[in-house]
Parts: structure tokens; sequence; C-alpha cells
């Protein structure tokens, strides 16, 4: 009987970004590589991130290319984020099979921290979402898991 040989396994990586474009690559490319759900706890939908040309045009890919994909988003200031008239919100309304949204209560909004996270395997963590700097984890299922599980309990509760 032939042998097979198995494949090596994909290694984790991890970085830390800092600055507005370095953030937004990040989400960009974490999106892309994105097969199932994406998941997104944000203060405001952050423009200079949600709300630009390149990501939505990945982000519609996404969405459009893969049958069973799903996007929930997670905002903690919606005020701020839906009178700024977000291009995601506009695209979330034409694409509701796909997208869904809902509002943070106060009481259980986290302290000013944000994250995107691809398929349970991959995250965007910034302890503080005004400072620009974060961690991304890619093939790393054991941190995305564990800001995934606080995400679904904020899910349900919202």
């Amino acid at each position: 009987m032939p042998q097979t040989k198995e494949l090596p396994k994909q290694q984790s990586t991890r970085k830390i970004v800092a600055g507005t474009d370095e953030l937004r690559g990040a989400v960009i490319d974490i999106v892309s590589r994105t097969e199932r759900t994406l998941t997104i706890l944000t203060p405001n939908l952050e423009p200079e991130i949600y709300d630009h040309d390149e990501f939505l045009r990945v982000l519609k890919r996404f969405v459009l290319a893969k049958t069973f994909a799903r996007v929930r988003v997670l905002i903690a200031e919606p005020t701020r984020a839906i009178r700024s008239g977000n291009q995601l919100v506009q695209m979330g309304q034409r694409l509701s099979s796909y997208m869904e949204f809902r509002n943070l209560p106060e009481e259980l909004r986290p302290e000013l921290r944000a994250y995107c996270i691809a398929d349970a395997d991959s995250v965007i963590y910034r302890a503080d979402h005004a400072s620009g700097e974060g961690m991304v984890a890619f093939r790393a299922p054991e941190i995305a898991k564990l800001y995934l599980t606080e995400f679904d309990e904020l899910w349900r509760e919202s």
C-alpha cells in the first residue's frame, strides 16, 4: 500500500499594524481570505477602514462569490455610524441576505476595543480602537475563537 505524504500545516502568522493604511490593508487582506464568515465589532463603522472603496470591493466580491457567506457587524455607537451615510450600511441593505447589523446596548459596550474575525481562523484586534494600532493573527484559530466567543455573547444580547 503506498504511503501518503502529509502536507505541512500552514504556520500561524502574527504581526503588529500601526496607522490607518496598515490597519485597512490588514482588514482587506483578512476579508480576501475569508471563506464563510466575517465578524466585525466596531465603535462606529470607522469610515477610514470600513467605508473605503477597496474594502467595499473585496467585501462585495466575498459576499457574492461564496454561497454561504455571512457578515455580522456589531456597532457600539450606532448614531455616529449611521448619520454619516456609511457605504457599508448601504451595501448591507442591498445584500441583507448575507449581511446583518446590530447595535450594542450601552451596558454591553466593550471598553474601546474593536476587531475583525474571519472564519474563526484569523483576527485583527485593537485593544483601543482609537489608537490605530493592533495585532493581526492569520491562521490562529485559538486567538480568533477567543474573540469570536465574546462576539457571539454580545451578538445574542444585542
